[in-house]
């Protein structure tokens, strides 16, 4: 199989990232993604001042930042529910509960439980399904 060649751009965006070790850790940490950086070289230009700011070091007020984040669990709650999708919410609880349910039917069959609420149970009747009478 012949190696994929790639566009000319994308080749010129790889040794850009290269010579630029700072947008590895940018992506790594989640502050950004290949896509969004690729687009802003693209469109930007490697001399853009957007390529200086990204990855410097801001280990003083990234810290202190970290800490109010770490410590206002609220408002980080607060974002996530705002960044949800509400149909793809539904969903999730709408298996999470065909999933207990289903846990809680086979439960119930191992625990034998009231005999009126477990269907999987034989019904009462004699001991011997065939009567012989002595003549």
């Amino acid at each position: 199989m012949a190696p994929k060649k790639l566009h000319p751009s994308v080749i010129k965006f790889k040794e850009f990232v290269k010579s630029n070790p700072k947008l590895i850790q940018e992506v790594r940490k989640g502050n950004a993604t290949w896509q969004e950086l690729y687009e802003d070289w693209y469109l930007l230009g490697e001399d853009d001042k957007r390529w200086e700011t990204l990855g410097s070091d801001k280990t003083g007020s990234e810290t202190e930042n970290s800490t109010e984040t770490k410590g206002d669990w609220k408002s980080n709650l607060v974002g996530m529910v705002k960044n949800m999708d509400a149909n793809q919410m539904q969903q999730h609880i709408n298996n999470l509960s065909q999933a207990i349910g289903a846990i809680q039917g086979v439960l119930s069959q191992f625990q034998g439980g009231n005999p009126g609420s477990n269907p999987a149970k034989p019904p009462e009747g004699p001991v011997h399904p065939f009567s012989f009478r002595k003549d």
